[in-house]
């Protein structure tokens, strides 16, 4: 298996991140379900592509797309409480992970085209889609550029426009979407325990921390100047953001759907806040005007814990293999 992070030069702390990279990439294949990588050329580069292949005999796919500033190990959970037979397929999206180095324009329309090449590199005509956060996002722009490559859609806490206030410049849209969570993408850690560190202070996690959590912020860094820093580019995550927020992408995807789709919804927001990225009074505008997403609310959940922690995961992947 391949090495998910790899360190430059010889100093402590690019080796402190390889070891935390294999550890990362370790714990995925800890799963009942094989896991191995492989590299999948696209437009600037090669995507990354984790797969945890079926136990016993291939009855489906799953293809699993994470968040803005995440990475395929985000799904632990979520795989785990999937049937054997299903095999699932999860990228780091172009500027995140062991894809961070792939050169050229992001954007929702950029990142579904990278899943189309995904699916053909592994001769998959159609799959079950599950997109969180951003993933929910480029999901719904998936289904719209390739209509054949997808079967049904669950969006996860995202994939529906967000409340954003007009007139922000595109920093504050990023701080008024993301706050903390693009704070990070500035600094620099001594290790890897001084990141988990940062994680484990972070109102999310209070009552959900774990092992496989640990493992996939692990996973995050990269070396840098003698120190680590998150994989995932801010200039990217500025870009993708801009997009989904304020461009025509998502609108027109939307109004073309024609998939079975669910939303499902977490209560609470990126720090444990209510409410949760849809207001009950936005999200009900939301769904009036597209009566054909069905919807669910999940409880007692974060925008994180939905899918990174048990009681949220199993409801993913029940409704994933459903």
């Amino acid at each position: 298996m391949e090495r998910p992070v790899t360190a430059g030069g010889d100093t402590a702390t690019g080796a402190a991140a390889a070891d935390a990279g294999a550890r990362a990439g370790a714990a995925a294949g800890a799963s009942r379900h094989p896991y191995r990588t492989m590299d999948v050329p696209v437009a600037g580069g090669a995507l990354r592509v984790g797969i945890w292949d079926a136990v016993g005999p291939h009855t489906a796919d799953v293809l699993l797309v994470h968040g803005i500033t995440s990475s395929h190990l985000a799904w632990p959970f979520v795989v785990d409480a999937l049937p054997d037979g299903v095999r699932a397929i999860a990228p780091d999206l172009r500027g995140r992970g062991a894809s961070r180095d792939v050169q050229g324009p992001a954007g929702m329309a950029a990142h579904a085209d990278d899943l189309a090449a995904v699916l053909d590199a592994l001769g998959i005509g159609s799959s079950v889609v599950v997109g969180h956060s951003m993933g929910a996002f480029v999901s719904v722009v998936l289904a719209a550029r390739h209509p054949a490559r997808v079967s049904r859609l669950l969006l996860v806490d995202g994939g529906l426009p967000l409340d954003v206030p007009p007139g922000l410049t595109p920093d504050e849209v990023v701080q008024s979407v993301l706050g903390a969570t693009a704070d990070r993408l500035h600094m620099r850690f001594a290790d890897v325990a001084e990141y988990l560190a940062f994680w484990r202070a972070h109102p999310a996690f209070a009552a959900d921390w774990s092992e496989p959590l640990e493992r996939y912020l692990a996973y995050d860094l990269v070396p840098e100047d003698g120190a680590l820093r998150p994989a995932t580019s801010y200039a990217t995550t500025v870009e993708d953001t801009i997009d989904l927020n304020t461009g025509t992408a998502i609108g027109d995807a939307l109004a073309r759907l024609a998939h079975p789709a669910v939303l499902l919804t977490a209560p609470r927001g990126l720090r444990d806040e209510q409410p949760g990225l849809y207001e009950e009074g936005h999200l009900a505008g939301l769904l009036a005007q597209h009566p054909e997403i069905r919807h669910e609310r999940v409880p007692d959940v974060n925008h994180y814990t939905i899918v990174l922690a048990p009681e949220g995961a199993s409801r993913v992947a029940a409704l994933a293999a459903g």
